[in-house]
């Protein structure tokens, strides 16, 4: 087994919106905001390649909305998923399984394309099995007034539509369980209900991908949760108890939103647990 960061690619979202109750003053020491007040945010996917399987845990915000919906999220860098890939020796179309934590437009909307006459959708991997849980499609294609907006039927619906489409049960731990992978999930309903964080057992270390429920290192201090939360009580729990976790037993977070840090390891200290060291993926693993 081995796995690989992928990078599809950078952009800008509200500082306030990302931290909710915290004051500026606070957050802005580890996630300096620019005139407009938005700070850097990354789209980072995880791939594992297995035996004849190459699974992908995310996918970025694709490419096919409009310029004006782009416009809101003030892309910069020059990473994408397909140079990312390529990077690595793959291409899309080797992805045997795409797992989304959740399915909200940042972390699935490179699931789906246009098609080459852009008269339709498809999905972007032909190849591959889309996997969610069916409490979340239920929550997702039902959105809630709060939601509505990051759960976009174009990201969705096709996937449905194209029969690629499976669900995970929340009473099975792994969505791969005749293989020696190693991988599990986490459910957690704080951030959006029954969002899944993977967690991978790598060259003798376990490393969670940890996606909304901590997007940033400065995420870490527990009451440091985004306004996005629809619960944002029940992060607070769920996250206090996920890294009390995480720090007894020495896992690695890989971060999905942090533009500026890959992974970190955690610290328990007298004001509750903190970052330790923050490290490349290829300081680790190289």
């Amino acid at each position: 087994m081995k796995l690989y960061p992928i990078e599809t690619g950078n952009f800008k979202l509200d500082g306030g919106a990302m931290f909710g109750v915290v004051p500026k003053t606070l957050w802005q020491r580890t996630n300096p905001a620019d005139s407009n007040n938005m700070i850097d945010m990354a789209a980072r996917c995880l791939l594992i390649e297995d035996g004849n399987r190459l699974i992908l845990i995310d996918n970025g915000l694709g490419d096919k909305q409009s310029e004006k919906f782009f416009s809101y999220y003030y892309q910069w860098g020059d990473h994408s998923l397909d140079t990312s890939l390529a990077k690595n020796g793959f291409h899309r179309d080797d992805i045997t399984d795409v797992f989304m934590t959740h399915l909200h437009f940042d972390h699935c909307g490179g699931s789906i394309e246009w098609n080459k006459d852009r008269t339709s959708y498809q999905t972007a991997f032909k190849n591959a099995v889309f996997w969610t849980n069916e409490n979340h499609w239920k929550w997702a294609t039902e959105p809630n007034v709060r939601e509505k907006a990051s759960f976009l039927k174009e990201n969705l619906m096709p996937m449905q539509e194209s029969g690629q489409l499976k669900f995970i049960s929340p009473g099975n731990t792994s969505f791969v369980p005749n293989t020696d992978l190693g991988f599990g999930i986490h459910f957690m309903n704080g951030h959006t209900e029954k969002m899944m964080l993977p967690h991978i057992v790598y060259k003798g270390k376990t490393i969670v991908f940890v996606a909304d429920l901590v997007p940033t290192a400065g995420h870490i201090p527990v009451p440091y949760v985004m306004g996005y939360d629809t619960r944002p009580l029940l992060t607070m729990n769920e996250k206090a108890a996920f890294l009390d976790t995480a720090a007894t037993k020495g896992y690695l977070l890989f971060f999905e939103h942090d533009a500026h840090n890959e992974i970190c390891t955690l610290q328990a200290t007298e004001k509750g647990v903190r970052l330790n060291e923050i490290f490349t993926f290829n300081e680790i693993f190289s």
